[in-house]
C-alpha cells in the first residue's frame, strides 16, 4: 500500500462479486489523454448522468457507466475508494461537477477522498475540495447489517442498536 490510505474489500452481495469475469473493469484514466479519449466516446446523454468510479490499488481512476456495479468496475479487486462522479465542460476544460463515496459494495469511508483527489489530479481534472456528497457507512455490531448514517443519527435502521463513531464496515480491515 506504500503511502496510500486504507484499502477496501468488496463487502456487497456475493453473487455480484461472482459475476465479475476476467477483463471486467472500468476504463483506466491515468492521464489527461486517457480522459480525453474516454470522454469523446461518451454520448451527451451519458455525460448528463454521473458515472461509477473506483480508485484502484494502483491509485488510478477507473470509470464505468452509472448502472455498473463497483465490483465490476474494479475487476473484483480491492480499491482505495469508490463512488459516483459527474463531469462538466467549463471553458474548454473538463471539471468534476459532483463526486461521492456512494458505493454500497465497498462502503468506503469519507477519508478516502484523498485517494480520489490524487487520481483526479493525475488525470488533470479540476475537482472540488472534497466529496460533494459524503456517505457515512457503518456496520452494526449487533446484527452485522451495513447502514448508511443520515443526519449524524448513529442508530442501526435494522435493529435499533447504536452504531460506532468510527468506520467499521469491513471486520477484516
Amino acid at each position: 500500500m506504500s503511502g496510500r490510505g486504507r484499502s477496501y474489500r468488496y463487502v456487497g452481495p456475493v453473487e455480484l462479486r461472482a459475476a465479475v469475469r476476467p477483463g471486467d473493469g472500468g476504463r483506466r484514466i491515468g492521464w489527461a489523454a486517457d480522459f480525453g479519449e474516454w470522454v469523446m466516446e461518451q454520448s451527451a446523454a451519458e455525460l448528463a448522468e454521473p458515472f461509477t468510479f473506483v480508485v484502484g490499488m494502483d491509485g488510478v481512476l477507473r470509470l464505468a457507466p452509472r448502472r455498473s456495479e463497483h465490483v465490476a468496475c474494479a475487476g473484483g479487486d480491492m480499491v482505495l475508494s469508490a463512488g459516483e462522479i459527474g463531469f462538466t465542460c467549463e471553458v474548454g476544460r473538463w471539471t468534476v461537477s459532483e463526486v461521492s463515496n456512494q458505493s454500497t459494495g465497498y462502503c468506503p469511508d469519507v477519508t478516502s477522498w484523498s485517494e480520489v483527489a490524487r487520481a483526479l489530479d493525475a488525470a488533470e481534472l479540476r475537482r472540488p475540495s472534497g466529496f460533494t456528497h459524503e456517505v457515512v457507512f457503518r456496520r452494526c455490531p449487533d446484527c452485522q447489517e451495513h447502514n448508511i448514517v443520515r443526519e449524524d443519527h448513529f442508530v442501526c435502521v435494522f435493529c435499533g442498536s447504536d452504531l460506532p463513531a468510527a468506520w467499521n464496515v469491513d471486520p477484516a480491515a
